[in-house]
């Protein structure tokens, strides 16, 4: 049972009559007072009997299934009513904060016997992973709107929070670059990649090592009797090669670089390499590692490949635990005995954390081209810079030697005969893909 602010205020409307009748005898003000609050309580009494059951209802949802985060989506809440009586009823949505609710959890309706009534919230979420909502809380009032009646009911339910997948505006002109590495575009591409495509005649600017002599000894020119003309080898992108892109979860992949988690960024930069090379003919393995497997996607390709990446990635947060660099061979080795592309994106700022991932490299180099991602902390850019004061220089200092080590740890990783990608969070997807295309192009894959 709650009481309303309807019963306060009637109670308070009493003060008048008890002053009055105090200020003459005070016996006479005590019973006012007390024939009042009987008044008052009955009332109540009488009003609370005539509500309706708060547990006469049955709860219907109206909710998709997932949404990308900090998109806007509706959570309808069907209310009907099965009981008797009128139900007047104030009903509280319970979701979890990081849902983002926008506005009021709370609905007033007014459901007939037999009918049902509808409560929709706006919801924004502003985290990643499964939202919950497991009860439902209905208040259910009298006529006078006195006393209620509550009670708590479960209508469980759960909203996949997807990763939000920014980088995807980067990906128009990455196709078109695809298109022109593939020759499907007018665009003159100088070099070689591995797989034959035609023969064309020679015009300016073609590399002269893809000259095909036997070819152009057969196609005389008509223009100049006695002549030939020069006809040269095109070629095309490598087709059905495999990456593997392996994330880090470890406890590094939780700092926050530019006000996001290094772990959010690396998602990022897996969908736009996974959609690019999707798009190129190539098949994409991920996996999310520290000491076990905390996500995997393998054997998909095109629409289900992001499917089902984005709906493994949702549910992955960062581990307070260090990652076990000496398995990841084994795990590239259990997606593919092939050779391959091995994206390792993982935090490369200091000689500690990386120390694992320089010992294990060997293994990986010695069969697969690999690539080694991470975030470059921009504010640590900008610290070098200011030094206006003494504690801008001693920042400069830290800064500086914290850029120093990363450099230091890029050094290692290349002398391995690894290539190495950094750049701030905003920055690191599209030169990932870069990478790749460079790599495609020079028929390194």
């Amino acid at each position: 049972m709650t009481v309303s602010a309807r019963f306060v205020w009637l109670v308070a409307v009493g003060v008048v009559p008890v002053v009055v009748a105090g200020l003459a005898d005070a016996v006479a003000g005590w019973l006012a007072l007390a024939g009042w609050l009987l008044v008052a309580v009955g009332a109540g009494a009488v009003d609370l009997s005539l509500a309706a059951s708060p547990r006469d209802v049955a709860f219907e949802r109206e909710l998709p299934e997932r949404v990308r985060l900090g998109e806007p989506v509706e959570s309808v809440l069907v209310v009907r009513n099965v009981g008797q009586r009128m139900l007047r009823a104030t009903v509280r949505d319970a979701w979890q904060p990081s849902a983002g609710v926008q506005g009021d959890a709370r609905g007033t309706l007014r459901i007939p016997p037999g009918e049902r009534r509808r409560l929709t919230l706006r919801l924004v979420p502003w985290r990643r992973g499964d939202r919950h909502v497991d009860d439902v809380t209905v208040r259910s009032a009298g006529p006078l709107g006195l006393w209620s009646r509550q009670a708590t009911l479960a209508a469980p339910a759960r909203l996949r929070v997807l990763p939000p997948f920014h980088s995807r505006v980067h990906l128009p002109a990455r196709l078109t670059r695809l298109r022109e590495l593939d020759g499907r575009t007018p665009l003159l591409i100088r070099g070689q990649g591995t797989e034959f495509d035609s023969i064309r005649e020679y015009v300016r600017g073609d590399d002269v090592r893809s000259i095909d002599w036997r070819a152009t000894a057969r196609h005389p020119d008509p223009e100049s009797p006695g002549a030939s003309r020069l006809m040269v080898r095109t070629w095309r992108p490598e087709r059905d090669r495999r990456i593997v892109i392996v994330v880090d979860t470890s406890r590094t992949s939780a700092a926050r670089i530019a006000d996001e988690p290094r772990l959010d960024t690396a998602f990022e930069a897996s969908l736009l390499l996974a959609a690019i090379a999707s798009h190129a003919g190539d098949r994409v393995d991920f996996l999310a590692w520290d000491r076990r497997v905390r996500g995997r996607v393998h054997g998909a390709a095109g629409a289900p490949l992001l499917a089902g990446m984005v709906d493994a990635m949702a549910t992955i947060d960062p581990q307070l635990i260090e990652a076990d660099w000496a398995s990841v061979p084994a795990q590239v080795r259990a997606l593919t005995s092939h050779r391959a592309l091995v994206v390792l994106l993982t935090n490369t700022a200091s000689t500690g954390s990386a120390r694992a991932l320089l010992s294990v490299l060997p293994q990986l180099t010695a069969k697969h081209t690999v690539v080694v991602a991470s975030v470059l902390d921009p504010a640590a850019v900008d610290a070098v810079r200011a030094r206006s004061d003494l504690d801008e220089v001693y920042q400069a200092a830290a800064a500086e030697r914290g850029l120093l080590d990363a450099e230091g740890v890029a050094a290692a990783i290349r002398r391995i005969g690894a290539e190495v990608v950094s750049a701030p969070p905003a920055e690191l997807p599209p030169a990932l893909a870069d990478r790749y295309l460079d790599l495609k192009a020079a028929g390194r894959l």
